[in-house]
């Protein structure tokens, strides 16, 4: 029986805590070989006694052990000079709770074994440990867990998204979806409603949406009753299975050491009525719990099943703290372009100062601007831009409430970000100008760490000018994409824009094919979302200009269905307070909406825009003859 069937099936009870349980016994000194604390480490030399509290577990009632591994990483193991020797600790660990699950197994009643993965003692986000050497450290606990049995792997106690990743990416590459091991992640909310680094339940769900969950829990920190708030958000709104593993109680710090207050009975009232108001699929115990808990829950939860929920899975991105929808309603998704090297004067500066703080400024001032996403791009000639990318990434992963969207068109470059950030950021971008392998690398990575994507709607041939071509493209995007594991839902098509205002006659329909191709878009590949780096469309204009364009281009855009665009948010004019349209010739599109901006005085500098000229000396005092604008 697949262990995702069975716990769809059923509640599915899983064990109570191991330390407690070692505590209670006596253990041999030599068993620790000079290791006091490791408890790891006596799956190897005392295997019997770690067996025998598994076999208490499975007759109290468990359908699942854990592993007695959840410091099994060569990083924690280091601490006791024991990294090399991961590999077969954790092996031992699985293979001894395999021979209890087997022993109490029944044709009718298969028994589990759960790998355990704890969070270590050193957090990524927070620059303890780097990323590959956590995920390098993490695969081989996942290995040795594999080759000893396990039927899947528990990534538990969570504290941090940029950890739950590396885990994440450590079973894909050991195991990976086709091997039918069940994968689960159980997170920490403090008594603060947050996880250690302090991301709210939202964030989580918003991070680990795009990834192959089976089972998305709670464990540790408090008892059941402080769970109830975040568990109602799980249920509202993660479509997978849900689990709840809380202590029994909150520790009371004692001369003797902690205690735990619920005992077995109290414990199953609360832990039972909370997962049949909820709707838990997976239940058990985490610190100060024993069998006895085990088996009260047993006898509280008999005979219930989950109801199905129906439910489609978030589309968000988040910064390390908060979840934002990609769909705002109103639209559009507002992604701030301050912090550009290469659109930003202001931020191009603050870098070649190798002023970070400022920069770092600029980039996090735009969330009092009302944008949703914060675009970062640090490309310039003659600046290290991965170096500069890092930095300031690691910084925001650490401070900043929004998103971020990672722009670069280097692919170590997004790589190196992606690895300090915990949250779901928006890469930007891809496309076919050099073919295709670029493209299907840099969708392999946002698969691997769960990003969204912009898709450029450039080919072989060049950028697409008509909305033919765009949305020619824009199949070729989608279907390119899912093909290689993202969902529809992860991307954001850019039709692309041209400037209007530069007297180029080609460029003279630029903004009518970028909105019909909008428009087509949205018939065409529902699910997508569309953006648009608006303001390149004024590009060209005085200020004054482009803020009467961009509000009017913005408001086409978002009839035709635009859901994000990529600009200046504090610049940003409501269409009700441009100037009004002149009495002669109105404008009634885009195209002469430039034309429009030349009789109110503000040209374009391009030299084809109708000079503003002095009135000729006169005895007379006269007002000056405005002149129309040359044709273009």
């Amino acid at each position: 029986m697949q262990l995702a069937d069975r716990i769809a099936r059923s509640v599915f009870l899983m064990d109570g805590a191991m330390g407690t349980q070692l505590q209670a016994r006596s253990i041999p000194s030599s068993a620790w070989e000079g290791r006091e604390g490791c408890n790891e480490l006596l799956c190897v030399t005392v295997p019997d006694l770690v067996r025998d509290i598994h076999l208490a577990y499975l007759r109290a009632g468990s359908d699942a052990v854990e592993t007695n591994s959840f410091g099994g990483s060569p990083i924690t193991l280091g601490e006791y000079d024991l990294s090399s020797r991961a590999k077969e600790i954790n092996a031992a660990a699985a293979r001894v709770a395999r021979e209890a699950a087997d022993a109490e197994s029944t044709p009718d009643r298969p028994r589990f074994v759960l790998g355990s993965v704890g969070p270590g003692t050193k957090l990524p986000t927070l620059g303890q440990v780097g990323f590959d050497a956590l995920c390098d450290a993490l695969q081989v606990q996942v290995e040795g867990l594999a080759e000893g049995g396990a039927d899947g792997i528990l990534l538990e106690t969570c504290q941090d998204l940029l950890q739950i990743k590396a885990g994440l990416v450590a079973f894909d590459k050991v195991l990976g979806r086709k091997s039918g091991k069940l994968l689960y992640v159980s997170v920490t909310v403090e008594q603060t409603g947050t996880l250690l680094i302090g991301s709210s339940i939202g964030a989580v769900v918003a991070a680990l949406a795009p990834f192959p969950i089976d089972v998305l829990g709670l464990n540790c920190a408090t008892g059941p009753e402080a769970m109830r708030i975040h568990l109602d958000y799980l249920a509202a709104n993660w479509p997978g299975l849900l689990a709840c593993m809380p202590n029994a109680g909150l520790p009371i710090l004692t001369p003797e050491g902690a205690k735990y207050p619920l005992e077995p009975a109290a414990f199953a009232q609360k832990l039972g009525a909370l997962a049949r108001e909820v709707g838990l699929n997976v239940v058990g115990g985490c610190c100060g719990t024993t069998p006895d808990h085990i088996r009260a829950l047993k006898d509280m939860l008999a005979g219930f099943a989950a109801p199905a929920r129906a439910l489609a899975m978030p589309e968000q991105v988040a910064s390390v703290f908060a979840p934002i929808e990609l769909t705002q309603e109103p639209r559009p998704l507002y992604i701030g372009e301050r912090a550009n090297a290469t659109g930003s004067k202001k931020f191009r500066e603050a870098l070649l100062a190798d002023d970070y703080d400022g920069a770092f400024g600029i980039l996090s001032e735009q969330e009092e601007a009302a944008a949703h996403v914060l675009d970062l791009s640090c490309a310039y000639a003659g600046r290290d831009e991965a170096k500069d990318m890092t930095l300031l990434v690691a910084r925001a992963a650490q401070e900043c409430r929004l998103p971020l969207m990672i722009d670069s068109t280097q692919v170590d470059v997004m790589e190196a970000a992606l690895k300090l950030y915990g949250g779901r950021v928006i890469l930007n971008s891809i496309n076919f100008e050099s073919g295709e392998e670029k493209a299907a690398r840099i969708v392999e990575m946002a698969r691997r760490f769960g990003a969204a994507v912009v898709c450029l709607t450039i080919d072989e041939t060049g950028m697409a000018m008509t909305a033919d071509r765009k949305v020619e493209i824009a199949k070729r995007l989608v279907e390119f994409c899912e093909q290689r594991g993202l969902r529809r839902g992860d991307l954001l098509l850019d039709t692309l824009t041209f400037t209007i205002g530069s007297g180029d006659d080609t460029l003279r329909t630029a903004a009518m094919e970028t909105i019909e191709a909008i428009r087509r878009i949205k018939a065409a590949l529902p699910g997508t979302r569309t953006v648009l780096g608006l303001s390149n469309i004024s590009f060209g204009l005085k200020p004054a200009g482009r803020k009467v364009l961009n509000a009017l281009f913005l408001d086409e855009c978002l009839k035709a269905g635009m859901d994000s665009c990529i600009i200046n948010v504090a610049t940003v004019a409501p269409l009700n307070q441009t100037p009004p349209k002149p009495s002669r010739s109105p404008a009634r599109s885009c195209t002469t909406t430039a034309r429009t901006a030349t009789r109110w005085r503000i040209s374009s500098t391009s030299s084809r825009a109708a000079p503003r000229r002095s009135p000729k000396p006169t005895s007379r005092r006269r007002r000056p003859r405005r002149r129309s604008p040359r044709p273009w």
